[in-house]
């Protein structure tokens, strides 16, 4: 049997709620349902796979914060799209980078990186332009990359 996606308008915030009593109803009803989904950042919406748009209807009839049913079936790569959480790449900070520290006491200074941690994002710096270079720890959301060591 073939599954087909079709979105499913719900109150926003309730998103969690809806799935849950979705996901209780199919188990007691014993529907063809084979995942809901919903992601925080596409309020309002949660995706249901089903084997047809008759068990979609019978699994969304009745259930509280259901606004609807969009009853055009959506794509896989839609779904794939609608859910895929994109990960910032932040750049590889390495021993003997030039860093700016962008919070803290010595905010606004230029440093270089003596030390890295990577399992607990932690940095060990020497500010540069200071009278006396004292090695600072930090996180590395407390720093931002200027320059790559092999850059001239």
């Amino acid at each position: 049997m073939e599954h087909v996606f079709y979105a499913v308008r719900v109150a926003v915030r309730q998103e969690k709620v809806v799935a849950l009593m979705l996901e209780q109803k199919a188990k007691v009803q014993d529907l063809n349902v084979y995942s809901i989904v919903f992601n925080d950042k596409v309020a309002g919406y949660l995706i249901i796979e089903v084997d047809s748009e008759n068990t979609a209807l019978k699994l969304i009839n009745g259930v509280k914060h259901i606004k609807g049913l969009i009853n055009k079936p959506i794509s896989f790569e839609e779904v794939k799209k609608m859910i895929t959480v994109k990960k910032e790449v932040k750049a590889e900070i390495e021993v003997g980078d030039i860093v700016e520290i962008i919070s803290g006491p010595f905010k606004g200074e230029r440093a270089k990186v003596t030390s890295v941690d990577k399992t607990k994002d932690y940095y060990t710096v020497l500010p540069i332009e200071v009278a006396i270079s004292i090695p600072v720890n930090l996180q590395g959301k407390n720093i931002r990359l200027v320059k790559k060591k092999d850059e001239e």
